[in-house]
């Protein structure tokens, strides 16, 4: 029964406009066109998979990367890989119309190769993430559903922004990306988030999206806010120096469990959703505080 639904969910959303062809940029700047929207679609970026089923064609996926892993619906499709190891063989013997993949996918030219349309995205900020769901609301036919789907996330934006305590506006933060460590920075789209929340990043902007950063630069930072993984924060007063930092004496840490962070570092429909995460710790912060 599952299986027939999903062939006529199929069927109802390619038949749509089975007869108009369509194209589309990729930021390679490369023009996809496809004589009709795409039926059969691998999504290499979990931002990427979700944005498809947030379009409402999660029955068009046939396959992902490996940490894709929301919505449900994505969880037991073929596994592919990721960034560094996408497995070329299953990807092509899944007989994709269309590939999404990062730019810094390392299979990209191989895929090329093949002669599979492989539709690079870049997801690093806000602005990206509009501009990913619209040319997909072109590809899938979906237009108007992209829009909304926009205008959904700079809502809750706005609400995520009206909840943070006015006590801790402007207040320093410091995001970990990963314990390395990694961190979020301004030109990132959590960065963006950030500002939107009106807290100030302890990154400078020259350093990047990503940056990697040293333990020492964090501790003389002296950030007022830290955001990470749980099982990450866990082990911050464990490193040299960090347990002098104001953010950790004073309990001002939002620690999210696993499932809870991958909404924060993923650029995709659930942005939205993730800034009113971080609104509604911080709201936790400051009522600690008092």
């Amino acid at each position: 029964m599952k299986s027939l639904r999903r062939a006529l969910l199929v069927w109802l959303l390619v038949g749509q406009a089975a007869a108009a062809p369509v194209s589309v940029q990729d930021d390679r700047g490369l023009t996809l066109q496809f004589a009709a929207p795409p039926a059969r679609i691998v999504s290499l970026v979990p931002s990427l998979s979700e944005s498809v089923c947030a379009l409402g064609a999660c029955a068009l996926l046939v396959g992902t990367d490996r940490y894709s892993n929301w919505p449900d619906e994505v969880v037991a499709l073929p596994k592919l890989g990721g960034l560094d190891d996408a497995q070329v063989e299953r990807i092509v013997a899944l007989k994709p119309d269309l590939v999404l993949a990062a730019p810094t996918a390392r299979v990209v030219g191989r895929l090329d190769a093949l002669g599979l349309k492989v539709m690079v995205m870049h997801t690093r900020n806000h602005a990206h993430v509009r501009h990913n769901l619209e040319r997909l609301g072109v590809l899938l036919s979906e237009p108007e559903r992209a829009t909304a789907l926009w205008y959904v996330i700079e809502k809750q934006m706005d609400q995520a922004a009206a909840r943070v305590p006015k006590a801790l506006r402007g207040r320093s933060v410091y995001f970990e990306v990963e314990s390395s460590p990694y961190a979020a920075g301004p030109a990132s789209f959590i960065g963006e988030t950030l500002q939107r929340l009106d807290l100030r990043n302890i990154v400078p902007a020259a350093l990047g999206p990503f940056p990697k950063l040293s333990p020492e630069f964090v501790v003389r930072a002296s950030p007022d806010i830290v955001i990470a993984e749980e099982r990450n924060a866990r082990d911050m007063a464990r490193r040299p120096g960090w347990p002098a930092m104001p953010a950790l004496q004073q309990h001002q840490v939002c620690a999210f469990a696993t499932e809870r962070y991958e909404v924060l570092v993923r650029s995709g429909p659930r942005m939205g959703e993730a800034a009113l995460q971080l609104a509604d710790c911080l709201a936790g912060l400051a009522k600690e505080a008092r």
